[in-house]
């Protein structure tokens, strides 16, 4: 009986050092600036809407719950899917409303409004980057969806194929490349977006015992400058959309970003001793004929995200040897990488999958590399689980325990703005002002709010002060304002911060 009091005793004045030691080390880990994103998946109402013939405030309704939580959990970014199958989730001349909101293509919701747009201003309220993200040739996932009679597919089918059940605009096409590009152009042009963002379906992914339909179209456009070499000529179509698309983002509105988040596996080490240590079944490179390193070694993206939704035991392609591996692909650009919340599943077969502390380390490991700076989690209606409550917990209180800047590029621009003035307080509230400057780069978007103790000598802009980080010139406390000093930065465009700026103590 002693000894199990005894034993009891010892287990609990471990816990509380391995607690007192651990704690500071995980604070020191969170990086001030970290990309936190989450997908919202509007194709088959994965994420939003719900399900499609929501009302206008069901849907408004939904947006303000998805955002509300992703901030909670420490997220400063949504991309969101706003062109899922050549259709659009935007007021748009060129494409027809997507069926995913009211069950039909065409139909506009009612009363009508603008989905992204409220999309957009929502999250910029709370100090969060909104992506747009479009997929370039996807038309129908079968063929029993029907096309409202203003799809450009009836103007112009010898655009399209179908492959594996499903229907596409070509690659190879020219009169394909300018469609999307002005697509593209027409949303960075009419909306306030932070960036333009694709995922891995470039090519489509290669369907067993089914021949690619391409070798018309080789004839006709390739096999005079690549003859025999139809793969390289697959490769020099997805490098042309790229490029162009990065010319007329950049040219339409500067700070506008554009991101690719691709497969997980560039091309495996047996195919090219430039590739990583795995067995992968599928490439970008070899399959989908993306060659997407080059895109970030050339400069035409601002950043790459890889899908790598695997676990650290898995066979043929594990996420340890895959992160360090697109660490030495930044190029000078930024990487994230593309986590897989929505494999956690205490029923998994798995063991790494059967507990969200395992998916965690995966977080660990990210911050341990010098060139990878943050991530994308799919997808949000994963963080409505109840069974992933308890990773919601961890996010909040520890991994993401303070909010974070997303990383700045200082490619595009790396002139800070100034910083904000006349801080004050009201009731609940801290506000500030700004001035006026024409120049997009330089005007303030975003403020970060820092809380320090009084007795503090140096009022130092680390992760561990930062409170908030709002799209607002105010910020609002639940109860009232805790003693202390504050100061308030300003992040531009591109997240350049600010000097701080005067104190305001309050007592």
């Amino acid at each position: 009986m002693k000894s199990d009091i005894y034993k009891t005793f010892f287990l609990l004045i471990c816990g509380l050092l391995i607690n007192c030691f651990t704690a500071p080390v995980l604070d020191a880990q969170i990086p001030k600036r970290e990309f936190r994103a989450v997908w919202v998946a509007t194709v088959a109402n994965i994420d939003w809407p719900s399900r499609p013939g929501l009302s206008t405030e069901e849907q408004k309704s939904e947006v303000v719950r998805i955002l509300d939580r992703h901030k909670e959990i420490g997220m400063n970014a949504i991309i969101l899917q706003v062109r899922p199958a050549a259709d659009a989730l935007y007021s748009s001349d060129y494409e027809p409303w997507s069926r995913y909101l009211s069950g039909s293509q065409g139909v506009a919701p009612d009363p009508l409004y603008d989905p992204l747009a409220f999309w957009i201003d929502e999250a910029h309220k709370r100090g969060m980057e909104l992506h747009a993200w479009l997929n370039p040739y996807r038309i129908r996932l079968n063929q029993d969806h029907e096309l409202d009679s203003s799809h450009m597919m009836f103007d112009h089918p010898e655009w399209t194929f179908m492959y594996g059940g499903q229907t596409y605009y070509s690659p190879a096409i020219p009169g394909v490349w300018q469609f999307l590009t002005e697509v593209v152009i027409d949303v960075v042009g009419r909306y306030d977006i932070d960036a333009v963002h694709f995922d891995d379906y470039f090519y489509p992914y290669q369907v067993s015992n089914e021949i690619f339909p391409d070798d018309s179209l080789f004839e006709r456009y390739g096999g005079e400058f690549y003859p025999d070499r139809k793969d390289d000529w697959r490769r020099q179509n997805v490098d042309t959309i790229i490029h162009r698309l990065s010319i007329a983002i950049k040219s339409t509105k500067p700070w506008v970003k554009f991101g690719i988040s691709p497969f997980g596996v560039w091309r495996n080490r047996m195919d090219d001793p430039d590739g990583s240590e795995t067995m992968a079944g599928t490439s970008n490179y070899d399959g989908l004929y993306a060659d997407v390193t080059k895109w970030q070694r050339e400069g035409w993206i601002d950043y790459l995200m890889p899908q790598i939704y695997w676990r650290d035991d898995h066979p043929v392609a594990d996420f340890s040897t895959l992160a360090y591996w697109w660490n030495d692909a930044a190029f000078g650009r930024e990487v994230y990488v593309g986590l897989a919340p929505y494999r956690i599943d205490r029923k998994s077969e798995f063991k790494l999958w059967k507990r969200d502390r395992f998916f965690l380390q995966q977080l660990s490991v990210l911050r341990s590399l010098d060139h990878i700076h943050g991530y994308g989690m799919f997808s949000s209606k994963h963080f409505f689980r109840d069974d992933l409550s308890r990773l919601n917990r961890k996010l909040q209180r520890k991994y993401a325990k303070y909010p974070a800047i997303i990383p700045s590029m200082p490619w595009i621009d790396n002139t800070p703005p100034e910083y904000p003035m006349e801080l004050s307080s009201s009731g609940l509230r801290l506000k500030w002002k700004v001035k006026y400057v024409e120049n997009e780069f330089d005007k303030p978007r975003f403020f970060v709010i820092y809380r320090y103790d009084a007795s503090e000598e140096r009022n130092l802009k680390s992760a561990d002060k930062i409170i908030a980080v709002t799209g607002l010139h105010y910020y609002e406390f639940d109860k009232e304002i805790p003693k202390g000093v504050y100061r308030v930065a300003a992040l531009d465009r591109l997240n350049n911060e600010s000097q701080l700026s005067d104190p305001l103590v309050i007592q």
